[in-house]
């Protein structure tokens, strides 16, 4: 029974953290899964699962905000399918190898290296509005978002929205609170199909990601609401950071210090739910003083 309730806490934590940054979650739990000594492949089968109720949480408080932008989120849903059958053989081939354990923990190190110095260090571009996002997006740069981030999806066991945020920012030029709706609505689509693809040959003890998931559709609502108490600028520095928190923690997992790495994370990750609660609080307190 305790185990229930620290898987179903881990999942609401995660899932607030998936509504607000649009990572899907996976991002987060694949590590602290990998931190804990579990397997890659059923590392990747469980958050890719998990991937799913906060994509799918995710996805429903986002449309209610309208921040989701419907056509580039199909495109890149759509080639990202179609990347996570080619990334399945490679995953199995690693294992074959007996490499996995190396080559996805560094690959993973390399990328959020990348986004955290993208978020962080770059200069912000003038970003689009909602309206003129539908009229200004590149076919062929969604397609690419959509193909790279299925691969890395299903190959690191994430949703691919720590890839599509960053990317439809940079890339893209799209305001915070629209890339986080429309990829949330892509990586439901990829981590669909990549957990089908694991399902049907890797065991997966469905109790424990049946609680994560509930944890998930909880966390991803109130994740999702907590957007409209941040600027767009200060959303990228709080995804920036907790990329460079993430690869700090899978770079000590590398030199053999894992449970400093865990509770890193953990500890980082939990400040930000209660930051954000506690400002979201704030805010709603402001708001009812100036309504009197």
């Amino acid at each position: 029974m305790v185990d229930i309730v620290i898987y179903l806490l881990l999942g609401i934590g995660i899932g607030v953290l998936s509504g607000f940054f649009g990572i899907g979650g996976g991002f987060v739990l694949t590590p602290v899964l990998l931190l804990l000594n579990v397997s890659p492949v059923l590392a990747i089968a469980t958050s890719l699962m998990y991937t799913m109720g906060t994509s799918f949480s995710g996805v429903i408080a986002h449309f209610r905000l309208q921040n989701i932008q419907w056509k580039p989120a199909l495109i890149i849903g759509i080639s990202g399918v179609l990347a996570t059958q080619i990334a399945y053989p490679f995953v199995l081939f690693l294992e074959r190898f007996h490499v996995a354990d190396t080559i996805i923990p560094v690959g993973y190190l390399l990328l959020i290296i990348y986004f955290a110095y993208s978020l962080l260090l770059k200069k912000e571009k003038h970003t689009v509005n909602q309206i003129s996002i539908g009229k200004e997006f590149t076919l062929y740069k969604l397609i690419f978002i959509g193909f790279f981030a299925g691969f890395i999806s299903t190959t690191l066991g994430v949703g691919g929205g720590f890839i599509i945020v960053p990317l439809l920012i940079g890339v893209l030029s799209y305001r915070s609170r629209y890339a986080v709706g429309t990829s949330l609505l892509g990586v439901l689509m990829i981590v669909t199909a990549g957990f089908l693809t694991y399902a049907a040959s890797t065991p997966i003890d469905y109790r424990i990601s049946g609680t994560l998931i509930i944890g998930a559709l909880i966390g991803g609502q109130i994740g999702a609401i907590f957007t409209s108490t941040f600027s767009d600028a200060k959303i990228r520095k709080y995804l920036g950071t907790l990329y460079s928190i993430t690869g700090i923690s899978l770079l000590l997992k590398l030199l053999n210090l894992a449970e400093i790495g865990l509770l890193l994370l953990l500890a980082y990750s939990l400040s930000l739910v209660v930051h954000f609660t506690i400002q979201n609080f704030k805010q709603r307190q402001q708001t009812k003083l100036a309504s009197k």
